[in-house]
Formats: C-alpha cells, sequence, structure tokens
C-alpha cells in the first residue's frame, strides 16, 4: 500500500531571498515525501522562514509561534502529530534560545543549512530537537536538488549571491547570512535554464548586496553581474531579467552601461540610499557620500532615462530611508531632506521606517538611544512632497495591450492581459 505524502505548510516572512529560500526548502523536502499544503492544520511539517532585519519582524515570529502552538495542541487531540520548524535569519541569530523562549519549536535552522533540513526533520523524528546555526563548509546550493517548478508560474527568484562584508552599522546582514558568497555562473544559468523549460519567462536575480557578484565564470575568469547577466539574456525564452538589491558602491560602469543595451534588462533598479546627511550616512558606515548618490543617479538615467529606482516595497523611488539612527538631530534631517538629493532623484513615493536597536548590528552595541518611536512616526510628514512627484519621463509606454517590455505571453487569462510593465506597474487591460 503506497504511504501517504505528509503535509508540509511554509510561512515566509521578509524579503525576496526568503521566498526563494522556502521554494528550495520545499524541493529539498519532496525526497522525505513531503508535499506542501496552503493550509496549516493540515500540516505535518509547520515552518516559519523568518527575517530579523527588523525588531518587530523577528516579535512577529514569536506571536505567530503562539497561534502554531495552539494548531498543533488541535491536531494532538485528533491523534495527529506536528512537527515545527524556525528557518531564516531570526533562527540564524538567536539559535537555542528559540527553544527556550518557544518550546513548541523541534528545530531551528539557519538559512545556509537549509540542505539539511531532511535530515534534521529525521533527527527530529526521533526526538532529537537540532539546532543547526553554522555556516558549513559544504555549500547549499550544490547539495540543493534541481528546481521543479512547483506551481506554474512565468516569473523566478534566483539566488546568485549570498552575505555583505559592508558592515553598515545598522545592519545585522553580516551576522545572519555570512561573508559575501558568489555561486558560479555556471551553475546559474543551470537552474535559470532549468526554470525556462518549466515555463518561466521572468527571472530576478537575488543578493544582499546582489551586484557586488563576482563568481567564477563559465571561462575560468571572474565574472561581474553585469557579465552574467549578459550570460542569461542569451536564453531564448527568457525575457524579462531583473536583480535587486544593489549597494550605491558596487554600480559598476559596465552595469550600468547594460540598462542601455541590454532589451532584456527591465528598467528598474533598486538603489537605497539610507540618509541624506553625509554625518549619518558616515556613522552607517555607507562608504560613500550624498553628492557622490546624486552623481550616480545622474550616470544611471543618462544611460536608461526611463529607469524606475524603487524601494523593496515596490514604490518608485531611490531607496530606503532609515529613521531614527543614533545622533539622527534635526541639523541632520534638514541636510537629508534638502531639495537637491530628492529632486534630482525624481522620487515618486518613499518608504521610511525607524531604526530599531538589533542584536549584532553595531549601533545595537554602542548604547546609542533611537530617537523616540513618536518622533519617527512624524518625520515621514516632512518628506511626502516629494514623494508625489510624476514617474521619469518614459516610464511607462503603452501601445495598444502591449507595455514596451509587455507581451502578451504574460497573459493569465484568456482575452485579459494582467501583470507588470518592465518598471513594476501594474497593468490591467481587457479585450
Amino acid at each position: 500500500m503506497t504511504q501517504s505524502p505528509k503535509k508540509l505548510h511554509i510561512k515566509t516572512f521578509g524579503c525576496q531571498m526568503n521566498a526563494y529560500d522556502s521554494e528550495r526548502m520545499a524541493e529539498a523536502l519532496q525526497p522525505a515525501g513531503f508535499e506542501l499544503t496552503e493550509a496549516m492544520d493540515d500540516a505535518d511539517l509547520v515552518i516559519l522562514n523568518t527575517c530579523h532585519i527588523r525588531e518587530k519582524a523577528a516579535e512577529k515570529v514569536y506571536s505567530e509561534l503562539g497561534r502554531v502552538r495552539l494548531n498543533k495542541e488541535a491536531r494532538k487531540a485528533r491523534s495527529r502529530d506536528t512537527m515545527v520548524a524556525v528557518a531564516g535569519c531570526v533562527a540564524q541569530a538567536e539559535g537555542e534560545e528559540i527553544i527556550a523562549r518557544a518550546p513548541v519549536v523541534d528545530i531551528v535552522v539557519g538559512p545556509q543549512s537549509l540542505h539539511r533540513l531532511a535530515g534534521l526533520v529525521a533527527d527530529a523524528a526521533k526526538g532529537k530537537r537540532p539546532v543547526e546555526t553554522e555556516f558549513p563548509a559544504d555549500g547549499k546550493f550544490t547539495a540543493l536538488p534541481k528546481r521543479t517548478g512547483g506551481k506554474r508560474q512565468v516569473s523566478a527568484f534566483v539566488t546568485v549571491q549570498e552575505g555583505c562584508d559592508k558592515f553598515c552599522t545598522f545592519c545585522v546582514v553580516p551576522y545572519t547570512r555570512g561573508a559575501e558568497y558568489s555561486r558560479p555562473a555556471s551553475e546559474i544559468v543551470a537552474e535559470v535554464e532549468q526554470l525556462a523549460s518549466l515555463g518561466v519567462r521572468e527571472v530576478t536575480l537575488l543578493g544582499q548586496n546582489v551586484n557586488a557578484y563576482h563568481g567564477d565564470g563559465e571561462d575560468g575568469a571572474a565574472w561581474s553581474l553585469a557579465r552574467l547577466l549578459a550570460r542569461l539574456a542569451k536564453i531564448p525564452s527568457i525575457a524579462r531579467l531583473r536583480f535587486t538589491t544593489s549597494h550605491p558602491r558596487d554600480m559598476d560602469d559596465d552595469l550600468i552601461a547594460l540598462f542601455g543595451d541590454e532589451e532584456k534588462l527591465m528598467p528598474y533598479l533598486h538603489l537605497p540610499y539610507q540618509a541624506g546627511s553625509d554625518r549619518i550616512l558616515a556613522a552607517m558606515n555607507r562608504k560613500h557620500t550624498a553628492e557622490e548618490y546624486e552623481r550616480l543617479i545622474e550616470r544611471i538615467r543618462a544611460g536608461r532615462p526611463d529607469i524606475a529606482l524603487f524601494d523593496r516595497h515596490h514604490r518608485r523611488l531611490s531607496g530606503r530611508d532609515r529613521r531614527g539612527f543614533p545622533s539622527d538631530a534635526r541639523r541632520g534631517q534638514a541636510r537629508r531632506l534638502r531639495a537637491g538629493l530628492l529632486v534630482q532623484i525624481q522620487r515618486t513615493a518613499g518608504h521610511a521606517w525607524g531604526r530599531t536597536r538589533r542584536t549584532g548590528a553595531r549601533t545595537g552595541q554602542e548604547g546609542t538611544a533611537c530617537r523616540s518611536p513618536g518622533a519617527a512616526r512624524r518625520q515621514p510628514a516632512r518628506l511626502r512632497p516629494c514623494d508625489r512627484r510624476p514617474p521619469p519621463s518614459g516610464a511607462v509606454r503603452r501601445q495598444g495591450t502591449e507595455t514596451r517590455t509587455g507581451r502578451r505571453a504574460f497573459s493569465l487569462s484568456p482575452g485579459r492581459l494582467r501583470g507588470r510593465s518592465g518598471n513594476v506597474d501594474r497593468s490591467h487591460r481587457r479585450g
């Protein structure tokens, strides 16, 4: 008699890379007999793939674990066992503390150990409570199975770079994702070709500092992100390419030029500016000034005038604004808000949030106080007048039922086009 498959439910918090990791975890557990379910109460294994970028995001995990505990108790009353795993950056940062604080958890696994998940599940089934938060020598990407595609989709994420060596003082990424690592180009090309064979037409390359990519190329030389993108553009059935998230210090001339030279590379860029005050930028260890950022925007727009600059929530602007940074006095705010920066980057919308002290980040160790939550909430009101500018000229060019980069192949239902342009503007049309 064939054994029925075990059910797996994954809840993903945070960034696109976590979404990618969740897909890979599901694929890694398929050989162990697990298949995905949308319903937590049907799941034999519940995984929370967590984000640690802000304190609120981390606390959401413990709130969710309270609901998971109630679900586990309800299933136990029906004689159905449930295993609970916490993965992602909260798992990496807090490790054993998670099990101490939330006894409902059976497995804790950091983002660099996803390829070991099936073994950890087997250990937990034997009564152990494994905690895997090391940075193993064996690479997870080579150990993970080939992409299966899961549900049919036209867009997919592919991680090409992980970790960061910048050590911005507000950021925990170097401590949760480790040092910068770039996957070999041949490995990435093979994954994208596999996705293309499954019907994927649009690929977004992911990395905490994606434009710092320097992986081994197919010719044995180190390839830049620009060269990798140019190679992926040669895959016939891939129609669109994007990448996120970038650091201003790593926007080289080849990458800027590619926006104008390669039609498949969408006119979209997430380039966080973080602050307009040089003093605050220096305190953040961003390694660039506001003026250098402005000059960079000029170069980018010269190469691709219709490019849209976005934040992580796809609202058009130049990047993220981090409020309430230690020593962020009103004089510094005034410099950040000066017309030169906001007008130059032609930002149309903004995403700003208050900084919270993060365990591991240098500003969480200095004893410097964040500004009060109330003051941090009031500050965006001074930014809003600059958030209502029209999109850059030519940002969206619709012709009939298509945009400049749109294609009927992206239609999700007969007689109706629905999706996004190259600039990530939502497009809907009937007929």
